[in-house]
């Protein structure tokens, strides 16, 4: 149906009834908001309002013109397609339908290198166009998201009241907040998605571990991550984990986790965290390796003819060989998990604050870990530790740094850290995250690096000069020669 002059206007559109999409234009609705939906298929539009038409007010528009009639003025139209060309033509359309002062609003997970492209774009034609990062998936869009928009204040203005309905709420507040000027919104939802990499990452080790180092079944450990889930791993993750672990494959009568191919698959946005990331110089390994660990998982060739090649794995172990009593280690492994996730968190709020750095976005970690607390799929009990640690020291160095987090690394964290990277590597168990964010910790609080010796390696044959300990200036020695140290 298209909509009638009569009828009165709606407050919000949205573009794409995909499921992402349609549970968005649900939870605006619930809301008591009139919403616009258009999708390019018709057939999609009524097929939302056949099954969904009774839960709140909607106007179906099967023409992009028509869509954008039904809309108030400010028109505020979300759209939720596929990133790329088909964002990028139905920006077009949008913009070519409204007028001066109007909004589009992005909510799919887009490069932020696009969205400032098309936030300038759009800038000159006198639309507002902002990037939101949009967090919690299908559940999240009906029920209440994390929400990170960008783009300009005055947008914000206007839109704030209506993504505030709509976003998950924690202590009664919502989980959004405008995060800067153009890409600023997608380039932390990029960085949350890289978060959520390395948080997956080191929730399969453990498992792994407990699994095939433990010798525990499926369903203990699913025991094992519900109880971890009522302390400081409390998190939407650990729960997800132990519903999986106890899943039963209705076909076969075997664990759920076992009839599933071990090759993870992924979307792009953990690729262009750790791709900013060298951009920036910012250290990132536990995203890092997370992504690896993905890509090698899904090397599925390659793995079955190092299988058939029988590497040889040196003289492996067994817990029972190393003398380690069981209980104490599957508690080690909960300590382990914990500190490698205050890694990942902490290596992406560096991220963020040398991206806002770099962008001059002005970026406020704290307002991250308070928006991210609820709604989003890294949603954790400790996001309110980081929130109140931003609060106490805005211009925090590191999360590490924090008086509370460094309390925690010293009840005994950092022992069983090493001593679960010990022997997973006796027992030839892969923990990439694990064994790197131990390493970048101990990089962290080192005094002296090896990097010295690669400052002289460069000179030696690069003549790229070097930095000394007791003088200021620039330094480089003639190698080739008399060794003589020369000043710049």
């Amino acid at each position: 149906m298209t909509a009638d002059a009569s009828e009165p206007l709606a407050q919000i559109g949205v573009v794409g009834m995909a499921v992402m999409g349609s549970n968005l234009a649900r939870n605006f609705a619930s809301k008591g908001h009139t919403v616009a939906i258009y999708n390019r298929s018709p057939e999609k539009t009524r097929a939302v309002i056949n099954e969904y038409g009774h839960e709140g007010n909607f106007i179906a528009a099967e023409t992009i013109e028509d869509f954008v009639a039904s809309l108030q003025r400010p028109r505020k139209a979300v759209i939720m397609v596929q990133a790329g060309a088909a964002t990028d033509a139905v920006i077009e359309q949008l913009a070519d339908a409204m007028e001066d002062g109007d909004i589009i609003i992005d909510g799919g997970n887009a490069l932020f290198t696009d969205t400032i492209r098309r936030e300038r774009e759009m800038a000159k034609r006198n639309r507002h166009f902002v990037g939101a990062g949009i967090s919690g998936g299908e559940e999240g869009a009906l029920r209440g998201p994390s929400i990170m928009p960008g783009g300009p204040v005055e947008s914000w203005e206007t839109l704030g009241p209506l993504l505030e309905d709509i976003a998950a709420k924690v202590d009664g507040t919502p989980c959004v907040t405008h995060i800067g000027p153009d890409g600023a919104g997608h380039f932390v939802k990029m960085v949350h998605n890289g978060i959520e990499y390395a948080d997956m990452q080191v929730i399969g080790e453990a498992y792994h571990l407990l699994r095939y180092a433990a010798g525990l079944e499926p369903a203990e450990i699913a025991d094992i991550f519900t109880e971890w889930n009522k302390g400081d791993l409390d998190s939407y993750l650990i729960e997800i984990t132990a519903e999986v672990l106890r899943q039963v494959d209705a076909r076969t009568g075997k664990p759920f986790i076992d009839i599933i191919v071990d090759a993870a698959g992924q979307k792009g946005t953990g690729r262009w965290t750790v791709k900013e990331a060298l951009d920036l110089g910012v250290p990132t390994t536990a995203i890092g390796e997370a992504v690896f660990a993905r890509a090698l998982s899904s090397a599925l060739a390659q793995r079955e003819a190092a299988t058939e090649a029988e590497l040889p794995a040196g003289e492996l172990s067994t817990l029972e060989a190393l003398g380690v009593d069981k209980p104490a280690f599957i508690d080690d492994v909960r300590r382990a998990l914990y500190a490698s996730k205050l890694v990942a968190y902490a290596q992406g709020f560096d991220e963020i604050n040398a991206g806002s750095a770099e962008h001059n976005w002005d970026i406020k970690p704290g307002d991250l870990a308070r928006i991210w607390r609820g709604g989003c799929i890294i949603r954790a009990k400790f996001l309110d530790r980081i929130t109140e640690a931003y609060e106490n020291d805005p211009n925090l160095p590191s999360l590490l740094l924090d008086p509370y987090f460094t309390g925690e690394l010293q009840k005994g964290l950092v022992d069983a850290w090493r001593r679960v990277v010990v022997v997973a590597t006796q027992l030839g168990l892969p923990v990439p995250v694990f064994a790197s964010s131990l390493s970048y910790y101990d990089s962290l609080r080192a005094k002296r690096l090896p990097a010295a010796l690669i400052q002289g390696q460069r000179d030696f044959f690069g003549a790229h000069t070097y930095r000394r300990v007791d003088m200021e200036g620039t330094f480089h020695t003639t190698w080739s020669g008399e060794r003589e140290e020369l000043s710049y």
